[in-house]
């Protein structure tokens, strides 16, 4: 995850004395989260974090997120829109040099070796959810005919432009994007394949996009995903959790029993690592279902 552990995202707004004086409050109760935590006073580190909370509700600054992982709050079924979208916007121009070269993020090729190995494609019409700078859409160019992104971080959509990769981008939350999206003249346009690489561990449940994948895949469409995992004695038998790294992980079983439950057949979930933290390898799944 790219992350920024020294101060929490900025509110996107001009900055009046009194909102300047929020700020500096916000920030001073981020960092003293951060560094209470970093110390292992938890019970601190929660107080400081509800103070976040508390001076932005819209949690830019992924408090939520951090209670959940330090065992003072459930997980949430996700992670705060407002915090994915200002992250990643803040570290849009560096985005790939911090994803490839300083994490070792390669789930885009490894998708593209499965799709090679499960002999499927090429698809005429491609759905790239959390698209990115359009790593994805690059690694798919030659299985893939028209293609779609799309992401919740406008300057991300930019870099994705520049790219010339997609034929439509759009700006959007994935599970809304399925759900709600209608071209100009009121049609629900289906893909026969839908990727979502390095989104699950921003959603923590699965359930929503799925069943929003299934009303956008033509029959017998596909759905391609990669998942952080921890062990099962991790999980303490919860299908998902805010693991150390701030991320959301999936058990394997509750990734199975999901996709049964939505209507898909597994072809393919291969254990992979998903990236490095700290030089440590992160293991995960990558996933390709098929509707039934």
């Amino acid at each position: 995850m790219i992350e920024d552990d020294k101060h929490p995202p900025k509110h996107e707004r001009e900055h009046g004395h009194e909102d300047e004086t929020e700020d500096d409050a916000l920030a001073e109760a981020y960092n003293r989260g951060l560094e209470l935590q970093k110390a292992g006073d938890l019970k601190g580190a929660e107080v400081a974090f509800r103070e976040v909370l508390a001076l932005d509700p819209d949690d830019t600054g992924g408090a939520s997120i951090r209670l959940a992982a330090i065992g003072a709050e459930q997980a949430p079924e996700k992670m705060p829109d407002a915090y994915v979208a200002t992250l990643f916007d803040q570290h849009a121009d560096v985005f790939d040099d911090i994803l490839v070269d300083e994490l070792g993020y390669c789930v885009p090729l490894l998708l593209r070796d499965m799709i090679r190995h499960l002999e499927i494609g090429p698809f005429s019409r491609f759905l790239d959810l959390g698209c990115g700078t359009g790593l994805t859409g690059m690694a798919l160019a030659d299985c893939t005919v028209h293609r779609t992104g799309v992401d919740l971080s406008e300057r991300i959509v930019e870099h994705a432009y520049d790219r010339e990769v997609y034929d439509d981008l759009y700006l959007g939350e994935a599970v809304e994007f399925l759900t709600e999206f209608e071209e100009d003249d009121g049609t629900r346009p289906c893909w026969d394949l839908v990727a979502a690489t390095d989104v699950f561990p921003y959603l923590g449940a699965v359930e929503p996009l799925l069943a929003g994948a299934v009303e956008r895949l033509n029959p017998r469409g596909y759905l391609a995903f990669s998942t952080e995992t921890l062990p099962e004695e991790t999980l303490g038998g919860r299908s998902y959790m805010v693991g150390p790294n701030n991320r959301f992980a999936q058990g394997e079983g509750y990734i199975r029993s999901a996709l049964d439950a939505a209507g898909f057949d597994i072809l393919a979930m291969d254990p992979i690592t998903v990236r490095l933290e700290a030089g440590d390898p992160v293991p995960g799944h990558l996933v390709m279902a098929q509707l039934r």
